[in-house]
């Protein structure tokens, strides 16, 4: 089965939740930094990694917004960021459920957990999936070509 989304779709909402997603980055970090103490000490810690997610939340945005003006590098970008945001998300989730098993002091119920994970990782790789192929496609190589 092909599934194509539409451009303005696939601009528009990549454009959008990369601005969402940098906004509320921003107010977290934000946040964390007027805390002090043992917060502000993990945001220290934590500023390279900060650092890299703000910078492919805005090769989204960036790709997001070039899809929408048909720039040729925007669905290259746009692809790309794709790719990091399945890679990031399924390791995000196997992090996640690693660190369950070993912090766990009582048996863990891994039905509950996997299903928890399956429920942002699902959406998240079936959005990117449909976007890639989208962008692969022919008419939308044709519609960037000019």
């Amino acid at each position: 089965m092909h599934v194509e989304l539409p451009l303005p779709f696939i601009g528009w909402f990549f454009t959008i939740a990369s601005v969402l997603a940098l906004g509320v980055g921003a107010v977290l970090i934000a946040a964390l930094h007027r805390t002090g103490g043992p917060d502000r000490r993990l945001l220290e810690r934590t500023a390279w990694n900060d650092m890299a997610l703000f910078a492919i939340w805005i090769l989204g945005l960036a790709g997001g917004i070039g899809v929408l003006g048909l720039k040729p590098w925007g669905r290259h970008i746009l692809e790309f960021f794709c790719w990091t945001l399945v890679a990031l998300t399924l390791l995000s989730a196997a992090t996640r459920l690693y660190a369950l098993k070993r912090q766990s002091a009582k048996p863990v119920n891994w039905v509950t957990a996997v299903a928890g994970v399956l429920v942002v990782v699902i959406p998240i790789v079936a959005i990117c999936a449909a976007t890639i192929v989208t962008l692969r496609g022919d008419t939308v190589r044709q519609a960037f070509s000019g």
